[in-house]
């Protein structure tokens, strides 16, 4: 994937910034007597009545992922069971940067057999997740991490927490291979970056709306064998017992790498109460859009019925679905197709400027502005982020990075170590959620708000898998 090169070049004009030695010895020790033990591990399960070998994060009782309190200390001894070398990043934490999962930035890959012990605050409550930062992440490497507020401890609802996935029975590397060697065919203009975007927006727009065309290919460019949540498809699904009337806290994370959804909760009114583990004003609705890393919290109340519901992930702008079923005791589970009626919706930032964090940045100008391009070549598949300057910060600085997506498809930008706000889209300013991961689509901007608060040389990235590993990834630097 030449991470060590994309991060080396990334990280051109910022200081070098020094791991001291002890925090090197202390994450490749281990101390197993005082930590969590978690394990990567190689397991096997069915998808489309075949067997199909991946990996997992699971604690030693065969449990996936972690759950923790706000408050508690991150004591994780993480034991790497599989033949293969790899690296887990903490998606939504924000941990000090030697604990951070980016090879070479700062830690080796964890080796076969090998151990890596983590300790740092687990900070605020909120729905995160873990995942390889590897092409590993596409064989189903990655699992929930819960962070609960001990205040919800005596609410009257029901947790449930739902990882969605796009599967292949192929690899991650033959994928890749493939769509470096697509042809896009020459109605499509082959320099996304050196487009007139307006007129290809409204191309690419059009071919979508009548079903077709050279463009529309850019919404989704891997065609998956079959899309999971927690691991099954809708041919043989989770189904969560509830009470009628029953709450319900849905926790939904986007493990998908190269695909986004529709949440669509059917017949259920659902009210939207945090975004990427980070609170916001309630939304009500029943469909919920996110991409890739992104996380959303919604709150449902099941009617006092002896029926199921489903709570389905639409793929973006085709008719693949996936997803769980609530049954109250006693109701019959109907089957849900795999594929729906109608092509389900193509994501915008809409719901975006809806969203009002509770727990907003403190008010201040910007100490330091940046200019963010994403650019993208569809025909050679390669992506990059191009700056004005490098992104190059100190310590307590407000800063605003504004993301100009000028490729033909969207990408999330993920920024490890912190959390941001959105305060403009497409150059009007809004008082928006905060975030880690948000979508740009074709021909947008969006301006995010980040403290500089958490001293390192930080992954900034696209978190479709596919665009990081040909190209779009940099680096948000602290000066030493």
């Amino acid at each position: 994937m030449r991470r060590r090169e994309l991060l080396k070049t990334a990280l051109a004009g910022a200081a070098a910034f020094t791991l001291p030695s002890s925090l090197l010895t202390a994450a490749a020790a281990g101390q197993p007597d005082r930590h969590t033990r978690l394990g990567i591990v190689r397991r096997t399960i069915e998808v489309n009545g075949k067997a199909a070998s991946v990996f997992g994060l699971q604690q030693e009782d065969g449990t996936p992922g972690l759950r923790l309190r706000a408050g508690d200390a991150f004591n994780v001894l993480l034991h790497n069971e599989t033949a293969e070398s790899t690296i887990v990043h903490w998606h939504g934490l924000t941990p000090s940067w030697p604990n951070d999962g980016v090879q070479d930035a700062p830690l080796s890959l964890i080796a076969a057999g090998a151990n890596r012990s983590f300790d740092f605050p687990v900070g605020k409550p909120g729905t995160h997740w873990m995942h390889a930062h590897t092409l590993q992440e596409q064989a189903l490497l990655a699992a929930p991490l819960i962070v609960a507020d001990p205040k919800d401890d005596a609410a009257d609802e029901q947790k449930i927490v739902i990882l969605l996935h796009d599967f292949s029975f192929s690899s991650p590397e033959e994928l890749l291979a493939g769509l470096q060697g697509k042809n896009v065919g020459a109605a499509m203009p082959m320099d996304h970056s050196a487009m007139d975007m307006a007129g290809a927006q409204t191309d690419a727009m059009a071919g979508m709306a009548h079903g077709g065309g050279a463009m529309a290919m850019d919404l989704n460019d891997i065609e998956y064998d079959a899309y999971l949540a927690n691991d099954r498809t809708l041919d043989d699904p989770e189904v969560v017992p509830m009470e009628a009337g029953g709450r319900a806290r849905v926790r939904i994370i986007n493990g998908a790498t190269a695909t986004a959804f529709t949440i669509d909760l059917g017949e259920l009114d659902g009210e939207l109460i945090a975004v990427d583990g980070q609170p916001v004003e309630p939304v009500k609705g029943r469909r919920f859009p996110m991409t890739m890393g992104q996380r959303v919290d919604v709150r449902v109340q099941l009617p006092r019925e002896a029926r199921s519901f489903p709570i389905l992930a639409l793929r973006e702008g085709r008719k693949e679905r996936t997803g769980v079923i609530l049954r109250p005791s006693g109701a019959a589970v109907a089957k849900v197709a795999t594929a729906g009626a109608d092509d389900a919706p193509v994501l915008d930032l809409a719901l975006e400027a809806q969203l009002r964090a509770t727990r907003p940045l403190a008010l201040r100008p910007a100490d330091k502005m940046f200019d963010m391009a994403l650019t993208g070549n569809m025909s050679a598949y390669r992506w990059g982020l191009q700056t004005n300057v490098p992104i190059v910060v100190d310590p307590g600085d407000r800063v605003e990075v504004t993301l100009r997506n000028t490729s033909m498809m969207a990408h999330p930008m993920h920024l490890h170590g912190h959390h941001f706000q959105v305060v403009a889209i497409d150059g009007q300013r809004v008082a928006g959620a905060v975030r880690d991961t948000v979508l740009l689509p074709p021909n947008r901007s969006v301006t995010i708000a980040v403290d500089a608060d958490n001293s390192g040389q930080w992954a900034f990235h696209c978190h479709h898998l596919y665009h990081m590993a040909t190209g779009m990834m940099s680096t948000f630097a602290y000066r030493a």
